[in-house]
């Protein structure tokens, strides 16, 4: 995959991470992170990478539509869970710091049970190689946006040191 810079994108995602319009919104930015880095939407971006043929297309669809509806939820949680972090990483206690790392972890073992999920289902539709050719694309998108979003936000041992 082709590696891109989006910089200014990565600012704009983190502020919308931030605004409490984020959660009803957490889609289009899904969206627009996406065709930032790719030049494309993610349904677009599947469909150009899957090259599926018509016979296994409507079900795959069908079933890649229902693993979004999911995802979304999963992801809209994970986005709460950053913006809990935004709005209160100044005050950052030990109680506070178990409570989020504790979500967070929970947040990702959602997102492996998903993936884990998904893959046998989508494996009786296209076969192992397929399914597995989803996932990963699946997997690095969601690495991709995870790693740029990471680059901007501070991280706890970088606040100790501003504090006076």
């Amino acid at each position: 995959m082709k590696k891109l810079v989006v910089t200014p994108l990565i600012l704009l995602v983190l502020l919308l991470f931030i605004s409490p319009f984020v959660i009803a919104q957490s889609n289009k930015e899904d969206i627009d992170i996406i065709q930032g880095a790719f030049g494309k939407d993610k349904k677009e971006l599947v469909r150009d990478y899957m090259e599926l043929p018509g016979k296994d297309s409507a079900a795959f669809w069908k079933l890649y539509d229902e693993y979004e509806d999911k995802r979304k939820v999963i992801g809209k949680e994970r986005i709460n869970l950053l913006e809990q972090y935004a709005n209160g990483y100044q005050n950052l206690d030990d109680a506070k710091a178990e409570k989020l790392a504790t979500a967070i972890l929970s947040n990702d073992a959602k997102y492996n049970n998903l993936h884990q999920t998904y893959f046998k289902k989508f494996t009786t539709i296209l076969g192992a190689r397929n399914a597995a050719k989803f996932l990963q694309l699946e997997m690095y998108v969601q690495t991709y946006v995870r790693a740029n979003v990471m680059r901007e936000i501070p991280l706890i041992g970088d606040l100790d040191k501003q504090k006076p």
